[in-house]
């Protein structure tokens, strides 16, 4: 592991917007085609978008116990989400009309899922030791994976034609070509827990290890580094490259939003709102970066 250089904490401009009650729990965030944005509301039920200007829409999905988790831009301009509960893929398109696919494998517990270079989407199936694959037509292939108990969850596409994804319980990143080959890579740090991921502007995976309060870095070839943060309670959850060819990502136990340079430079940020349970986080349209609270809000941090 490298000594992490020592952290900063500069004053960027962070503005909240109220999207919801308290109990409806904003969890995953992405970047639509509509330059909106869209987040799960993973315990109501519901679908959310906000524009930039703090304008909000939402939808309700039936049944409103399926605890939509992460959601992603498609191949074909819609919404692609999972439904960790429902044990579904759900559907939405900008006008909000939603279609949901239920999974082949029973309890299959699908959290984390991205768009593939073949125009299909990837997903993990955290309660089966899958990763499936779900065309637009609603067609799914399931991959299983060589470790079980692994809690595959969060996967993004990687610079190298493959899909990259945590597992959660196996202490160790996957990555899937579209055969379905799968290799494993062990981390370092035992108990680190990793979760979230992202392809980064530098040619590497970076993904967060939750259990360990550390960022990891992973290249194509398998070569490791990992970088402590400050507060190794922290907790990060989620991960995203900026615009600024930096990676942010979100420390739900110390209510900050963190961001760490190519070279393991961190600086953090402390959210306005005290307990505000930061998870999902996203790069919009217009260069910030949004977060989802958890208390019913969605931050936007400005970068310098």
């Amino acid at each position: 592991m490298k000594d992490p250089p020592m952290p900063s904490r500069p004053t960027a401009p962070i503005a909240e917007f109220p999207v919801s009650g308290r109990d409806a729990g904003p969890y995953g965030i992405t970047c639509g085609p509509d330059s909106a944005l869209w987040f799960t509301m993973v315990h109501q039920g519901r679908i959310g978008r906000i524009t930039t200007d703090g304008d909000v829409t939402s939808y309700q999905l039936e049944p409103a116990s399926g605890g939509p988790s992460i959601i992603t831009t498609g191949p074909d301009d819609a919404l692609w989400f999972t439904e960790f509960r429902g044990h579904r893929i759900g559907r939405i398109t900008t006008t909000g009309t939603i279609t949901s696919f239920p999974l082949p494998t029973p309890d299959a517990g699908p959290f984390g899922i991205t768009t593939g270079p073949d125009d299909a989407l990837w997903f993990t199936e955290a309660g089966a030791d899958r990763i499936g694959r779900i065309t637009p037509a609603g067609h799914v292939t399931e991959f299983p994976l060589p470790l079980p108990g692994a809690f595959p969850s969060a996967i993004a596409a990687g610079p190298d034609g493959r899909l990259w994804f945590t597992m959660n319980q196996a202490n160790a990143i996957g990555a899937i070509g579209l055969d379905g080959h799968v290799t494993v890579h062990p981390l370092p740090a035992p108990d680190s827990a990793p979760v979230g991921i992202t392809a980064g502007a530098d040619g590497a995976m970076w993904f967060v290890e939750i259990g360990a309060g550390r960022i990891g870095r992973i290249t194509p070839d398998g070569k490791i580094d990992e970088f402590a943060l400050p507060d190794p309670a922290s907790r990060p959850h989620a991960i995203a490259a900026g615009a600024d060819g930096n990676c942010w990502f979100t420390e739900w136990g110390a209510n900050r939003i963190g961001r760490i340079t190519p070279d393991g430079r961190i600086d953090e940020h402390d959210l306005p709102s005290p307990s505000s349970e930061p998870h999902g986080i996203t790069r919009g349209p217009d260069g910030a970066i949004w977060t989802a609270l958890e208390i019913g809000t969605v931050a936007r941090l400005s970068p310098h």
